[in-house]
Order: C-alpha cells, then sequence, then structure tokens
C-alpha cells in the first residue's frame, strides 16, 4: 500500500472520529437542552444505599447551569463542560466532582469522585431526568407533624451514645430542617413525612447524609438509621422537646496553663510568611479561624466572615486564616483553599499551616499555646493588647435557623466588646 493511500485512509478516519465526537456532542446539548426541570440523583454509598438530592437545570445568559437543591438551598456549579456524551462539572468548594454520561432520554449516569485523606472515593449516581420530586408519598399522608425541637440521641458503632438537637419544619408531608452536635450542625436536610415513616436526606459535596425513622402514635421517634458518607452508618432516636439546649463539647479548645497569646508564622497561599505579630495585626482586634477547605461548616463560617471583615475592617478589626487541610500537600491544599478564597472574594490572610486536620498533634505541631483542636470552625478573638481573650468551638449555619443568627451575634458581641476597651 502506497504512503499517499495510507495517508489518506488516516485522515479519513481522523475526519470519521471528529464527525462522530461533533455528532455526539450536538446530541448531548440537544438531549440536556430538552430537560426542562433537572434530574433527580440518587448517590449509591458503599453498602448501595441510595442518598437523594436534586440537580436543578436552568439558563444563564443563554448556557445551560446546573445547580444541587437541598430545602433553602441552592448550590451553583461550575465549570460545566460537555465532551462528547458527556458531562463534567465540579463543586464549587470542596474536592468534589462529577462525571455523567447523557442517555438518549436525558438521564444521567456516571460517578460522584470526591478526594478525602486517603482513598479517592468513587460514587455511582443514576439522575432520572425532569424528575424533582425527591421522595414520594409511599405510604400515604403524614400520620404526625413533627415540627419543632427533638432531643437527639446518636448510637456510635462502639455502642457510646452523642447527644445532637434536630429542629424539623413539615409542611403536609414535606420535611425539612437540621441536626445541631456540640461541634456542627448538619446543614439543609430535605425530605418527607409519609404514614408513619420520615427520610431526610442532604448532598453539598463535603457531606452526603441520610436519615431515617420510625414516629410512633406517641409522636416519639424511633428506629432511626443514620447513614453518614460513603460508608458510615449508626443508630438515633428523638424526643419532642421545646427547652432542649444545646449539647456541648466535652473538654472544649482552650489556652494552656501559662500561656495568654498565640504565637505563630505560616505562608499564605502566595507563599508569603504572614505572623500574627505583624504590625498590622497590632493595636486590632483580630479573630484567627481555625478551618479547612473540605468543612462544611467552615464554608458556612467563612461565607459570613468574608461579608463580616468588609463591613468591619474599618473599625480595627482584622481576620487571619489558618488552614488545615486533608494532607501536608502543599500544592492540593493552596488548590483547594483557593476556591473556598474565590467563591466569597475572602480579602483577609489564609494560611497553609501544612499540618493535616486529622494529626491528633496538630494543635502542638501550629499552636502549641492551645490544648486539642477538636472541631473545625474553632474561632480565637485576641484583644488589642494581644490578649487571647474568647474560644468558641463551633458556628451553627443558616440551615439552623435561629441558631445561625446567635452565632452570628454571638461572635459580633464579642468583636464589639473587645474593640470598646
Amino acid at each position: 500500500m502506497s504512503v499517499i493511500i495510507k495517508s489518506a485512509i488516516k485522515a479519513l478516519r481522523s475526519l470519521v472520529l471528529v464527525t462522530s465526537l461533533l455528532s455526539s456532542a450536538t446530541v448531548v446539548a440537544q438531549t440536556v437542552s430538552g430537560i426542562q426541570k433537572g434530574w433527580r440523583v440518587a448517590l449509591q454509598r458503599k453498602d448501595g444505599k441510595e442518598i437523594i438530592f436534586q440537580l436543578e437545570k436552568s439558563m444563564v445568559q443563554g448556557r445551560t447551569a446546573l445547580s444541587v437543591v437541598n430545602a433553602g438551598e441552592k448550590i451553583k456549579l461550575t465549570n460545566v463542560e460537555r465532551s462528547g456524551d458527556s458531562l463534567f462539572f465540579s463543586m464549587p468548594a470542596f474536592e468534589a466532582s462529577f462525571r455523567v454520561k447523557v442517555e438518549a432520554n436525558g438521564d444521567l449516569t456516571g460517578t460522584f469522585i470526591k478526594a478525602t485523606s486517603g482513598s479517592t472515593q468513587y460514587w455511582p449516581l443514576y439522575g432520572k431526568a425532569n424528575n424533582m420530586i425527591r421522595y414520594k408519598a409511599t405510604r400515604g399522608s403524614a400520620k404526625s407533624n413533627i415540627s419543632g425541637k427533638w432531643n437527639v440521641s446518636i448510637t456510635r458503632p462502639n455502642g457510646t451514645i452523642r447527644k445532637a438537637l434536630a429542629v424539623f419544619k413539615q409542611q403536609g408531608n414535606k420535611l425539612t430542617g437540621s441536626f445541631l452536635t456540640p461541634s456542627a450542625d448538619y446543614r439543609y436536610l430535605d425530605g418527607i413525612v409519609t404514614g408513619d415513616s420520615m427520610v431526610l436526606s442532604s448532598f453539598d459535596g463535603d457531606d452526603a447524609r441520610l436519615f431515617e425513622a420510625k414516629i410512633d402514635e406517641n409522636k416519639n421517634i424511633l428506629k432511626g438509621v443514620f447513614y453518614n458518607g460513603f460508608d458510615g452508618k449508626e443508630v438515633w432516636t428523638a424526643t419532642k422537646d421545646a427547652s432542649v439546649a444545646l449539647p456541648e463539647i466535652s473538654d472544649p479548645t482552650k489556652l494552656r496553663d501559662g500561656y495568654n497569646r498565640l504565637d505563630f508564622t505560616f505562608n499564605d497561599l502566595d507563599g508569603n510568611p504572614v505572623s500574627i505579630k505583624d504590625e498590622k495585626y497590632k493595636n486590632k482586634v483580630v479573630i484567627v479561624q481555625l478551618m479547612g477547605s473540605w468543612c462544611a461548616n467552615c464554608l458556612d463560617e467563612t461565607k459570613f466572615l468574608s461579608s463580616y471583615y468588609k463591613e468591619n475592617k474599618g473599625r480595627g478589626v482584622e481576620v487571619v486564616a489558618l488552614a488545615y487541610e486533608y494532607t501536608t500537600d502543599r500544592d492540593r491544599s493552596k488548590k483547594s483553599i483557593k476556591k473556598f478564597k474565590n467563591l466569597f472574594d475572602v480579602q483577609y490572610p489564609m494560611l497553609i499551616t501544612g499540618v493535616a486536620a486529622g494529626d491528633d498533634r496538630k494543635a502542638e505541631k501550629t499552636l502549641p499555646q492551645l490544648t486539642a483542636i477538636k472541631s473545625f470552625p474553632t474561632t480565637v478573638f485576641i484583644d488589642k493588647k494581644g490578649i487571647v481573650r474568647e474560644i468558641h468551638t463551633n458556628f451553627y449555619g443558616p440551615a439552623t435557623g435561629g441558631y445561625y443568627e446567635l452565632s452570628k451575634r454571638r461572635l459580633s458581641d464579642t468583636v464589639n466588646r473587645l474593640l470598646d476597651e
């Protein structure tokens, strides 16, 4: 076979391939365009249990936009790309992305990919097109209305119990709410009460959660199962209690004996060293946020702090974030933290500590003036003389309603008091 013929055949094959890819891309574009609402997406855990959320489609400036929907929250997805018969898109925060195939009928099949401190997780997923009903009322109308506050007991696999407070809002069969633990909240949960059963789920890129339970004739919540993440599983029960108090963290982070100041220097995202002893922090009230870009509750606090700093820096307030990431890989940490910074236009320094969040000695290695760091976020308040005055070991986000307002007010009141001194 002559060289000319071989070249012609190669060129023809390339043309066929390009034509096929363009045709596939056109089909995908047309199929996605035909989806009016979005998809009911089921993420499959390691044990096969499905965690449900809604993926909403809209048009923004002539382009397809996608949002993850949980109760009152819509998370706009970023970097939506098409290639052949597939879509690729990422969560705006966290090391989390999707790789899906658009079937001829508009349904989605594919994988949710989540980086962790260990092995990367690959969750199979299926999305039903134009079906935005999260859960069907398979058992009919709700037999009970469980709106209100609940005293929750969650039993760990080792048999020990941890306490939580749940806040539910029910309208007919529709159920929304959140759980508040000593250190965090479980953000926007969305579901249903049907017959004597309840189900709530949530997905935000960091956490995927599913709560199931029965409600007895006395309106106690029994036989609950909490499916947490890729393979976590605990049982839970709850009793209604309008006066239930927030659970408290045991042995919270505090100053070690003999210390009243922090002393640290870490590099910012551009590699520049930043120290708490720098001139910009002198005679200022300083908020030191201990956080991680993998942490959804840190996301809620960062969103608030970014706005708060812009409004109050002229009053003599500074904020600095110390990031404890999944690993000690600086490039990986920098990339993930930058997503946080860009998402909320954070204008205060975000520093890479270089110590993993899961390191039991992280306080000793980074802030030896403190006892163990047990929760993220943890927020340290420093007065104008450089003295640590308060340490808050939680921040409840907007899904918790009044508790969110309490968290914001508590932070603001602390700063105002220190400014007035």
